[in-house]
């Protein structure tokens, strides 16, 4: 096929504009790396911007050595799956019954989700809600308010109503029931959408940190691994390394703080990577079993 001149153009184009969100996105991650790798020096002269001066790997020595950054980075990664597990459950099971035609109240159901879409009591209800039920400085608080988005739900309900009927009504011909048709048909055939889904869910959990800012003030040591970097960044932090002499001096207090970024930002980085060959595999089982 021979492709016109106005389509080559729209190719160096599009290509043109990918390269450059790419470096926007690259540019300040290699800057962090950078500074998280030179010398105290270096930063305090100013003199690092996408290549480390003077290595030095102090920084990540002393984050690793610090028990309560540690411990926070642990707790995140447990926090996450077990939000993520929970979210796509209560996604799935809101999304399923919604594509039956027969359900009692569906478009009354419908239409309380798409409201909370764009009505919310506000912080300060919410705070007194979750006080009444005793959520306050415990684990369940970072778990349960934000377990379900209504915005996934109805694009896994959307990509549901996209399998044909025939399936479910050959399952129900021979016998099958709803569950077994969830688990049978539409799971397996949902692999990408629902990778996709649980990606911006643990995306979402590890990046999180106002809820806890807000509703865990006693409990730190169910702190996740943001509100930590964000104690970090701003000096008001008082984990063990804080003591040691030197680390709020200019050079060495940057360093820290670069590192602790790394540290934060490149597990949720390898992660996308992981899930990438699944939303392949995802696709090619949906394009065989339909």
């Amino acid at each position: 096929m021979i492709r016109s001149k106005s389509n080559k153009i729209g190719d160096v184009v599009i290509v043109a504009m990918c390269v450059l969100l790419i470096f926007i996105c690259v540019v300040p991650l290699l800057n962090v790396l950078a500074r998280s790798l030179s010398s105290t020096e270096a930063l305090i002269r100013n003199e690092v911007l996408l290549w480390p001066k003077g290595w030095n790997v102090e920084a990540y020595q002393t984050v690793l050595d610090d028990r309560v950054f540690t411990t926070s980075l642990l707790w995140t990664a447990m926090l996450t799956v077990i939000c993520t597990v929970v979210s796509m459950s209560l996604t799935i099971l809101c999304a399923y019954p919604l594509i039956y035609d027969n359900l009692k109240g569906r478009k009354l159901i419908n239409s309380v989700f798409v409201l909370t879409m764009y009505f919310s009591a506000g912080i300060i209800p919410n705070y007194l809600l979750y006080k009444a039920l005793g959520l306050l400085d415990k684990p369940t608080v970072l778990i349960l308010p934000n377990a379900l988005s209504v915005f996934n739900m109805i694009l896994l309900r959307s990509f549901f109503f996209g399998i044909p009927e025939s399936l479910r009504e050959s399952a129900e011909i021979d016998g099958a029931g709803p569950i077994r048709i969830l688990l049978r048909i539409y799971l397996p055939l949902s692999t990408s959408v629902l990778a996709t889904l649980a990606l911006f869910y643990a995306v979402g959990r590890w990046n999180g940190f106002s809820d806890a800012l807000m509703y865990m003030q006693r409990n730190k040591q169910y702190y996740p691994i943001q509100l930590l970097l964000y104690n970090i960044l701003q000096n008001t932090t008082q984990i063990e390394v804080a003591t040691q002499e030197g680390f709020f001096a200019p050079g060495l207090s940057e360093t820290l703080k670069m590192a602790s970024v790394m540290f934060a930002t490149v597990p949720i980085i390898l992660v996308y990577p992981w899930l990438q060959r699944y939303f392949i595999h995802g696709v090619t089982i949906g394009a065989i079993k339909g």
